[in-house]
């Protein structure tokens, strides 16, 4: 399904259009919503309507030169959930989808959100004195040039096949453009969304991967104490794409989470 941000870019999604509290749900930098089947699946068989989104430059989504940053990534948030009516939805983001709803918190608060969930996202990528769990490697002296290489694999363990095989049929019919959205990798990883986490009031959960080839976990109890009611956990035997490599962890996890809210 497509819609129209508020700067005429066509957006896809998915919607399983159930009467249930909405979800949406964001993918990393590069990514497409294809990733998310296992929580699709398992949040629509627990009576939730779940939404997935691609962003802009990425997956069946337009590809643009317009709004290569993360303040307009989280206009078109907004602008999804308003033509879509949702009310007080779940927002769960992983990489750079959960950079997308500090992004969004910080323009529009979270009053009307029911919570926050960070899939393996640091809040602050670059390494520095007052910050230790940024993006491997990544300090004032590498950034931006580190970003502009292939960044490795973001996974330790296997995808299911099926997974697997979705989305490389959705980079088949959408290849991602690295190039064209490098100013868009680089605006993100510039970001620092400490002063937004410790703002927040919804309930607010970070899964991180154990083996995560980006970021050490330690990072997501860190940040979780940034926030008034901020919650963490560590998948063991995942990397980055901690809902694909490991979907029934992952899910037991969220569902501990959703009974809370």
């Amino acid at each position: 399904m497509k819609f129209m941000t508020s700067d005429h870019v066509r957006l896809d999604y998915s919607d399983t259009a159930t009467a249930g509290q909405p979800v949406v749900l964001l993918t990393g930098i590069g990514g497409a919503k294809e990733i998310w089947a296992d929580q699709i699946t398992w949040l629509n068989a627990h009576g939730y309507r779940v939404l997935a989104l691609d962003a802009r430059n990425q997956g069946a989504s337009q590809h643009t030169v317009k709004g290569r940053r993360m303040t307009r990534h989280a206009l078109d948030l907004h602008d999804f959930i308003t033509q879509l009516g949702l009310d007080h939805p779940l927002l769960i983001g992983n990489s750079m989808g959960a950079a997308t709803l500090w992004a969004y918190v910080s323009l529009f608060g979270d009053a009307d959100l029911a919570g926050l969930v960070d899939v393996d996202q640091s809040p602050k990528m670059i390494n520095d004195d007052t910050w230790a769990f940024g993006f491997t490697d990544l300090t004032w002296d590498t950034f931006p040039t580190l970003l502009k290489f292939p960044l490795g694999s973001a996974t330790f363990t296997h995808i299911a096949d099926a997974t697997y095989a979705d989305v490389k049929k959705a980079e088949a019919g959408h290849p991602y453009d690295a190039e064209l959205n490098l100013p868009f990798l680089l605006d993100h990883a510039f970001q620092d969304w400490r002063d937004i986490v410790a703002l927040l009031h919804v309930p607010f959960l970070i899964i991180a991967g154990e083996k995560s080839p980006y970021f050490n976990p330690q990072f997501a109890a860190v940040t979780a104490n940034l926030a008034a009611n901020g919650h963490s956990v560590v998948i063991p035997n995942s990397g980055h794409i901690v809902m694909a490599e490991q979907p029934a962890a992952f899910n037991q996890a969220l569902g501990d989470f959703l009974q809370t809210l």
